[in-house]
């Protein structure tokens, strides 16, 4: 039977009637093909007949968002019932299990228009099998699209694990453009905290701080699910193919340890933050104190002298006023020692 997908297919790039963001047949010998629904359906149907050419695979993505997707992979994908119970599942932590001869997958990544906020994050539902990689999204992905250029510009994996491996470096790859970027802001507020400028320094660290907790949380690969699968990998996958998955699970692996030497930065600086306005805090409190010592002796005096009673002491005195001053800065003078010797022990 001959190759139903013809070179240079055109492709609707911001989605099909079946919600097909893009679609490649790639393989070892020929270079990468775009193709539509239309074709993808007709090379999928060959597939089932067992006419489809050695040594290729489809890979397809498609926009979840779009009303007909999970039809299509329904009618014409053969898709197992593990992947559509994910894309029904609230659970959404990156996972890799397997379901008979398919690897269902459930990665999250950052919106193509990432801009350090938690909720920036995204979920790809992905299922790979020998001659067939089906990934969804709702909405658009850093990493796909960086590997949809790969694919593109002809560097592209030569088996359906290899390029979920590759997937995942480039998932890494970002990760660690993240890291750079919430270093910056991280050493920005050190050095205003350094300067004496907190200007709301510590909501800003809250929330890199949510950030990278909900990156590592929603990353970090589930290890019971991934060491069954390395242990046992299905028979189709090569020992190569299953030493690039551990190598970029390794890789993701690394990546979410300097989120966590991050985080425990961003603790410290918060704690100093707050030691530093307790600080301030305290300072204030003290010079307040101060002042309410020293003016006590004078209020009292002027209160008892102020009232309008017989008996009065030195008010037919001549030198009354300044006794009374004497006294009030005798007694002021005491006041302040008192509240100063403590701070001159410490």
């Amino acid at each position: 039977m001959s190759n139903p997908i013809a070179p240079n297919a055109s492709l609707n790039y911001g989605g099909d009637a079946a919600g097909l963001i893009c679609g490649y047949l790639l393989g070892t010998d020929t270079p990468p093909q775009e193709v539509d629904s239309v074709q993808a359906a007709q090379w999928l149907a060959g597939l089932q007949a067992g006419a489809a050419p050695s040594g290729q695979f489809l890979w397809l993505h498609f926009n979840l968002s779009h009303a007909q997707a999970v039809r299509w992979m329904e009618r014409h994908a053969h898709l197992p019932e593990a992947f559509f119970d994910a894309l029904k599942d609230r659970s959404v932590s990156t996972r890799i299990e397997r379901d008979d001869d398919t690897l269902i997958a459930v990665l999250n990544d950052a919106h193509f228009d990432f801009a350090f906020e938690p909720s920036d994050i995204a979920t790809l539902w992905t299922s790979v099998a020998p001659h067939l990689m089906v990934t969804g999204r709702t909405r658009p992905l850093r990493s796909v699209d960086v590997l949809r250029t790969a694919v593109r510009t002809g560097n592209a994996p030569c088996s359906s694990v290899a390029l979920l491996a590759e997937l995942m470096r480039t998932q890494a790859s970002g990760l660690v453009d993240i890291v750079r970027g919430v270093t910056q802001r991280i050493d920005d507020v050190e050095d205003a905290l350094l300067a004496g400028r907190l200007d709301h320094k510590r909501a800003r660290l809250g929330v890199l701080r949510r950030l990278l907790v909900r990156l590592q949380r929603l990353l970090a690969p589930e290890p019971a699910a991934l060491f069954r699968l390395l242990q046992h990998p299905p028979a189709w996958m090569g020992a190569d193919d299953a030493q690039e998955l551990r190598d970029s699970t390794e890789e993701f692996s690394v990546v979410l340890r300097d989120m966590q030497g991050l985080q425990e930065r961003i603790k410290l600086l918060q704690e100093e933050i707050a030691a530093s306005v307790q600080e301030a805090n305290s300072r204030s409190l003290f010079v307040l104190t101060v002042v309410t010592v020293l003016a006590l002796p004078i209020n009292i005096l002027a209160g008892l002298f102020g009232m309008n009673v017989g008996g009065v002491p030195l008010a037919d005195n001549g030198h009354g006023f300044w006794i009374i001053v004497a006294v009030v800065a005798a007694f002021t003078a005491v006041a302040g020692w008192l509240a100063l010797r403590g701070t001159r022990d410490q």
